[in-house]
């Protein structure tokens, strides 16, 4: 599979699920030597382009987008290094609608396929180890409202620490405040 530099369009947890991830992302990253990084689901990814497209994209997405609630289902693992530890979300209405508006701002066609879930480490590491993580950890919410977009430009596929610490964020906008 060939890479290539893309937009990831994120969204980002509103307080106090925002620290409580974080918190937990740099307290695994520590424990396990791996990359920190914010927490995040990510609802599209698409071609690489200007910050001015990227801008104007996330702008359209915040202004027809209100806060989105997701329901925590449960804290998985994977061989994937993208989803070694993560918590997996509800595919809901909403986060569908900002998944279509953004890949119709970007006037792009990616065959990105959303499964909503906020990784908590990237890393390489035995399925008995992510197996044992997953279940030592629990999320002390239900649901997690999420109240802002961030574009990113990051290499695709994300195979090590050194993508992940070349991410660098281009855009980020807040969503309405009205709704949840």
């Amino acid at each position: 599979m060939s890479r290539r530099i893309v937009i990831a369009h994120w969204l980002i947890p509103a307080e106090p699920a925002h620290r409580f991830f974080q918190d937990l992302i740099n307290d695994l990253a520590r424990r396990y030597d791996a990359p920190v990084f914010e927490p995040h689901v990510t609802i599209y990814v698409g071609a690489n382009s200007t910050d001015d497209a990227v801008n104007t994209t996330l702008s359209k997405a915040a202004r027809d987008c209100k806060r989105i609630m997701l329901q925590a289902l449960e804290v998985s693992h994977s061989d994937e290094f993208i989803k070694t530890l993560f918590v997996e979300f509800g595919l809901n209405t909403k986060l569908r609608q900002l998944n279509q508006v953004i890949r119709s701002a970007a006037q792009d066609s990616s065959d990105y396929d959303l499964k909503p879930h906020l990784s908590l480490l990237y890393k390489r590491m035995s399925v008995q180890t992510r197996r044992q993580l997953a279940r030592s950890i629990e999320v002390p919410f239900s649901q997690v409202v999420f109240d802002s977009l961030k574009a990113v430009r990051c290499i695709s596929p994300t195979r090590s620490r050194a993508d992940v610490e070349a991410w660098r964020i281009v855009a980020k906008e807040p969503l309405g405040s009205i709704g949840v």
